[in-house]
């Protein structure tokens, strides 16, 4: 497969046919390829973000525009979710990522934390409080949880509030796997490594800002500090997409309360 070319997979148009599926942090990166991939193998979609769509793009099935940093956007995709489908059969926190400014731990205040925790923790634990019930009530249901590779592997200089936060994330993601498992609800988690999105680019420029320097050595010195990738190369969102509809189709089946990783070879140890 090409490093420089986004990949294409084969999709079974039918594969989620009739499936209801949520997901989280829609508009752009992993998020939008998520919707996409599903879409395209026949499931009914309903795409949450914060922010509206951009002038002129769609997404497939539904879009809803709330912040899940609040009681109140839960409240509305709740609302939304039920008008428009009925439920959801397969729910995806796709939803995360990091607004606090380089420079190390003293420079995040209490409410950068806050927000981080909220952002990438409290949402998903809010949703899930909200969607998951219907599942259980059905014997039936998948939830996957989009954590990170920083869990294990923190940036000290731009990222520690949000790897600390994903890290709460897997834990809480493994304890309900424990929960929901033999009530007949499958629950794992993802921890993608560093993959070309929009928010990617915004980290780099960040951490440019702060150093003062370019972004070409902003890029390496987040290399540097994961260790390098040995494949060579970022993921592709499209990628993450990929693992993210074998996870919640049948063909994993079998596989509940784990946490995989799509990386590129980042993490070093087993």
């Amino acid at each position: 497969m090409s490093t420089t070319a986004t990949p294409r997979f084969l999709i079974d148009p039918r594969e989620f046919a009739d499936q209801r599926v949520l997901v989280t942090g829609e508009t752009k990166g992993a998020g939008q390829a998520i919707v996409r991939r599903l879409s395209a193998a026949g499931a009914v979609t309903v795409a949450v973000a914060r922010t509206a769509l951009p002038e002129g793009e769609s997404t497939p099935g539904f879009f809803v525009q709330a912040d899940l940093c609040t009681p109140e956007g839960v409240d509305t995709v709740v609302r939304q979710v039920q008008d428009k489908v009925g439920g959801i059969d397969i729910l995806v926190h796709n939803l995360g990522g990091s607004s606090a400014p380089g420079g190390g731990f003293a420079m995040l205040t209490e409410q950068h934390w806050q927000d981080e925790l909220s952002l990438n923790l409290l949402a998903a634990v809010r949703l899930d409080r909200a969607l998951i019930p219907p599942m259980l009530e059905r014997g039936r249901g998948v939830v996957l949880h989009i954590s990170s590779i920083q869990r294990r592997l923190p940036l000290p200089d731009s990222t520690i509030a949000y790897a600390a936060a994903k890290a709460a994330l897997s834990t809480y993601s493994k304890a309900l796997s424990k929960e929901l498992g033999p009530r007949g609800i499958r629950v794992n988690s993802i921890a993608p490594g560093w993959i070309r999105t929009t928010a990617a680019e915004a980290l780099v420029k960040r951490i440019s800002e702060h150093a003062g320097t370019g972004e070409a050595a902003a890029r390496q010195s987040i290399m540097d500090a994961l260790g390098g990738i040995p494949l060579g190369r970022p993921a592709w969102p499209e990628e993450v997409a990929e693992l993210v509809a074998f996870l919640a189709s049948e063909r994993a089946a079998s596989i509940h309360g784990s946490e995989y990783a799509i990386d590129g070879g980042t993490v070093p140890t087993v």
